[in-house]
């Protein structure tokens, strides 16, 4: 029902910046809450960011707080997750998720939809 692609992952120096994006299919995009995971080898799932149904709320992890930013565009069918002052711990697969509640959802297993993840390494 619900099909999600990310981009926009890569190879930077620590310091540096990536945006995301995840593109939604469907034009019930509007009405869900979004959110971005991420998962190192060997690591559990970890949550990044969310933005609730209509942008007007964000969350962050604590240990992203002042450097990422979660945004959304109705428009495009299109949420964001700009990564700024990037770590080597930042390094992961990021995941952009879908949750049909509108709401912000911290817990992956609130999701319903997810895309494949981008590969984002940070260098030392």
């Amino acid at each position: 029902q619900v099909q999600l692609v990310e981009s926009g992952g890569g190879l930077v120096q620590a310091g540096g910046s990536l945006r995301l994006s995840c593109a939604a299919s469907g034009r019930t995009f509007s009405t869900y809450s979004m959110g971005w995971f991420r998962q190192a080898p060997g690591e559990e799932r970890e949550f990044v960011a969310a933005i609730n149904w209509n942008g007007g709320s964000t969350y962050y992890a604590d240990s992203v707080k002042g450097r990422f930013t979660i945004s959304r565009e109705h428009a495009k069918n299109t949420v964001y997750l700009q990564m700024n002052t990037l770590k080597p711990e930042d390094t992961a697969v990021y995941y952009c998720a879908a949750a049909t509640y509108g709401g912000i959802q911290t817990r992956y297993q609130a999701y319903n939809y997810w895309g494949q993840g981008t590969q984002v390494t940070v260098s030392s």
